[in-house]
């Protein structure tokens, strides 16, 4: 009696579980990969309601980040910049630019600058600012190459797992905590060492424990 199917069929089952496996692990990555923080967030640069330039304050003129953001050695937040703040400078300097319209309306109106947060983190996770930098972290540690961007971006993921990959081996982004707004910083020949003794001067435990952070 004639077979009903060709012999190649028998193997039939093998091919679709090979191939809804093969679907599978693909659903796995694109899912892990493209919607993860690296991807979704990393990169991000909104447009700001005025295009303040990093690059021209703090790449070329040398402003120190904590003459904008004055609070995050001793605050958890990082405070934005009050438009007096900015006024300070440019109540003289290019005063009559049309990009400095929305700054001067604020400051008639008494109505703060709506600036866009591009470095968010989720509602339930804690992060200092001030115990970072008392450590001797950087802000390019986190925020990049800020002196070159004329327009800010978030460079770091940020994600749960990058944060954990630092307190665990924080030895590299220690510096001594005069250093920690200097762009152009580089690790010591010794660095290792440096951050060791750092860690034992301090008493410095960066917790990995779920509660160091979600609290």
């Amino acid at each position: 009696m004639a077979q009903l199917f060709p012999r190649w069929t028998n193997k039939a089952p093998l091919y679709v579980l090979i191939a809804v496996t093969c679907l599978i692990f693909l659903t796995i990555f694109v899912i892990w990969y493209y919607g993860s923080p690296k991807y979704t967030d990393a990169g991000y640069q909104p447009q700001q309601p005025i295009p303040y330039s990093h690059k021209l304050h703090v790449g070329d003129l040398g402003m120190d980040c904590r003459y904008c953001h004055s609070q995050i050695e001793f605050t958890a937040m990082a405070n934005i910049p009050s438009t007096q703040t900015c006024m300070n400078c440019h109540s003289i300097i290019f005063k009559d630019s049309d990009k400095l319209m929305p700054l001067k309306e604020s400051r008639l109106t008494n109505k703060p600058i709506q600036w866009i947060k591009i470095h968010k983190l989720p509602d339930y996770a804690y992060f200092d600012h001030s115990a970072h930098l008392s450590a001797g972290i950087g802000c390019s540690s986190c925020h990049g190459q800020i002196d070159k961007m004329e327009v800010v971006h978030q460079v770091q993921p940020l994600s749960m797992s990058w944060c954990l990959e630092c307190h665990r081996k924080p030895e590299k982004h220690i510096r001594p905590v005069s250093e920690i707004t200097n762009m152009n910083w580089k690790p010591l020949e010794n660095q290792k060492e440096f951050a060791l003794d750092v860690i034992d001067e301090k008493k410095l435990n960066p917790p990995v424990e779920c509660s160091g952070c979600h609290r």
